[in-house]
């Protein structure tokens, strides 16, 4: 019965780093694979409470239907501390940031339209945009980001992009983070050439300790995505985008008919939590915990494979991008990993155009320190 699926539904492919997810839940395996936040770190009884509170307090609200552009509080709360938004009409609550992009690609693209990414690029937002059956372009990205001189080299050439991405703040995969330079460069082009940008920002405040990346202003030509997988809980599946009024409504309209709204209960404990005097001191412990496994992760890596493998040490987010210097095929070294217990992602799996078989991304928020070395050399074997 394959035949009566849609051709969408018929060319999608599966996330291998889902897939991997099932290996990662073996008993005994250590993952560097999945891009998911400590669950130690999770503010378990400051949850707890809120939901009770909320229940208990505000039960017929929290429990019942809500507006499908979102809470007003939590969108006003969004408007109040980003300076990206100065109305809530320019705010969409989402089901996480997946479905944001989901939908973003759902009103904005038609099959053929030509999208710029990354390569490597972010598997989800691959996902997103292959559905829609685009022509994707692949910009490299490097130590400043994606590359805007190969953005403009494309468009001089006689291409139309109709939406750029990225993730601006410690890409996934390769955790390099956008120059302010780059980033004023691309919103230029994008008003010159009338194509959209998304800053895919979920890793913003996965820095070192204390810091906070500066909040830009708003551009006619950019969304923003934001979401609290990475810093509260990935359960409560909240996000939002920060877009013109014209792009929010469309997307408004496109969740209507995909889930009616986000949780109402998920929304109110997220904007209890964002403004609670404990907020803070929880990013803080964090990205205490961010620094230390990242530099257990980077050391046994140089200790254990030397020169074999080349690597950027991050300066925060979620992940090292890597690769072997003598030309070991990682999507091989997976299977022979997992038998040792260990767990990583292909870099073939966030290749657009290029050639990664030589990549890999490790994941270091999951494990230990003391977990983290003992990868590392189950890792070569």
């Amino acid at each position: 019965m394959q035949s009566m699926l849609s051709r969408a539904a018929q060319n999608a492919t599966t996330s291998a780093i889902r897939d991997l997810l099932e290996h990662a839940q073996r008993p005994g395996m250590i993952s560097l694979a999945g891009g998911l936040p400590d669950p130690d770190r999770f503010p378990i009884d400051q949850l707890a409470a809120a939901s009770e509170r909320l229940l208990r307090t505000r039960g017929r609200d929290v429990l019942q239907y809500g507006l499908t552009a979102g809470n007003a509080a939590l969108r006003a709360h969004i408007v109040e501390t980003t300076p990206a938004a100065d109305t809530i009409d320019q705010v969409v609550v989402t089901t996480g940031s997946q479905q944001a992009q989901h939908l973003i690609a759902q009103v904005l693209l038609d099959p053929g339209d030509p999208v710029i990414v990354g390569d490597p690029e972010y598997l989800g937002a691959l996902q997103a945009f292959r559905s829609r059956e685009v022509r994707l372009l692949p910009a490299a990205v490097d130590r400043e980001g994606i590359d805007v001189d190969a953005i403009e080299a494309m468009i001089e050439a006689g291409e139309r992009p109709k939406l750029v991405y990225t993730v601006p703040h410690f890409h996934n995969p390769s955790g390099t983070t956008l120059s302010n330079r780059r980033r004023e460069r691309l919103l230029e082009l994008a008003a010159r050439h009338g194509f959209m940008v998304v800053f895919d920002d979920p890793y913003r405040e996965l820095g070192e300790v204390g810091s906070r990346p500066a909040e830009a202003a708003g551009h006619p030509m950019a969304v923003e995505l934001r979401s609290v997988s990475k810093v509260l809980a990935p359960g409560l599946r909240v996000g939002w985008m920060i877009a013109p009024r014209w792009l929010c409504a469309a997307v408004e309209r496109a969740k209507q008919s995909a889930d009616l709204h986000t949780s109402s209960l998920s929304q109110a404990i997220t904007l209890g939590a964002l403004q609670s005097g404990w907020y803070g001191d929880h990013l803080d412990d964090i990205r205490a915990a961010n620094v230390a496994k990242r530099y257990a992760l980077c050391h046994a890596l140089r200790d254990v494979l030397g020169t074999r493998l080349a690597f950027d040490e991050p300066a925060g987010g979620m992940f090292v991008w890597a690769r072997f210097t003598d030309g070991t095929d990682t999507t091989s070294l997976l299977e022979s990993a997992l038998g040792r217990g260990v767990a990583f992602v292909p870099g073939a799996a966030f290749a657009v155009h290029s050639d990664l078989r030589t990549h890999l991304r490790l994941s270091w928020s999951t494990a230990d320190v003391a977990s983290l070395r003992e990868a590392v050399v189950r890792l070569v074997g």
